[in-house]
């Protein structure tokens, strides 16, 4: 595996490889690694002749800043855990080589990032399309892989490929989860013992959520899981939305005929958590 820095590195390893006819694919990554991230790798590399895996802690995306200093960093950890997922190419650039001049440029995404992660977090998605955009136009990889915990980001990366035109395929991957259900995430490494342990409830509500839709009402639903998660004193809701899968709009009823979607965000302390589960 090579590990490579800036851009200029990894322009004099990628054309040699895409001038055989072969297909790079790409996984972008804030990294503090885990088996949901390198679930990913591991199908990059399955699908594609080369996989590349960028590891960039994004500042334009965070509208906390207290935030962005807490979100936990492991670059030494995270290249080999690569390397063991047969990664080929690990790019760690710095602030400077992602955003040589200062990135002014505004994106709109119509509805989709006026709700639950867009609307709690003002100006975070702007910064994801900023890094996402700059990140394929230095990698141009033909597939790029996403997870689907996050549902609002993947809808939001998918849309700006279609309004940018650019020539990748954005490949859709399942949620991991853990033995206990809760899914992976970078930020599960900066709960206590205490979190950790009252954390499995989100993913429980969720699929308890499911057994439940058809049996109530939209605002029964959004009461029992409100229930659920202060059930225990350790977790706090922010949100949770049944949307419309395709739109993310709020669906009006249950008995809508849409796909249907089901979103959280809980806190655990200061730690933010999110999931989500399909529920028709």
């Amino acid at each position: 595996m090579e590990i490579v820095k800036t851009v200029k590195e990894l322009r004099q390893l990628l054309p040699e490889e895409a001038d055989k006819g072969q297909v790079v694919g790409f996984v972008p990554t804030m990294g503090a690694l885990h088996r949901g991230h390198l679930s990913l790798v591991q199908r990059c590399k399955k699908e594609c002749s080369v996989a590349v895996v960028s590891i960039f802690v994004n500042p334009t995306q965070f509208n906390d800043k207290s935030d962005l200093k807490r979100y936990p960093r492991t670059l030494s950890a995270d290249t080999q855990l690569l390397q063991a997922a047969g990664c080929d190419v690990a790019f760690a650039p710095d602030e400077r080589e992602i955003y040589p001049e200062l990135d002014t440029r505004t994106f709109d995404f119509g509805l989709l990032d006026k709700v639950m992660e867009g609307e709690r977090r003002p100006g975070h998605f702007n910064g994801v399309a900023q890094v996402v955009s700059r990140l394929l136009h230095v990698v141009t990889p033909q597939r790029a892989y996403f997870g689907e915990k996050d549902f609002q980001q993947l809808a939001i990366v998918t849309e700006l490929v279609r309004r940018l035109d650019l020539p990748v395929e954005v490949v859709r991957c399942p949620i991991v989860r853990e033995p206990d259900g809760l899914a992976m995430s970078s930020r599960n490494a900066l709960l206590s013992p205490e979190q950790r342990a009252a954390a499995p409830a989100i993913a429980r509500t969720l699929f308890a959520a499911v057994d439940k839709v058809c049996s109530l009402s939209l605002p029964e639903l959004k009461q029992f899981v409100a229930d659920a998660i202060a059930d225990g004193g350790r977790l706090k809701l922010d949100y949770f939305e049944v949307v419309n899968a395709l739109t993310l709009q709020p669906v009006a009823s249950l008995d809508d005929d849409v796909p249907k979607q089901a979103c959280i965000a809980v806190y655990a302390g200061e730690i933010r958590l999110i999931d989500n589960v399909r529920l028709t």
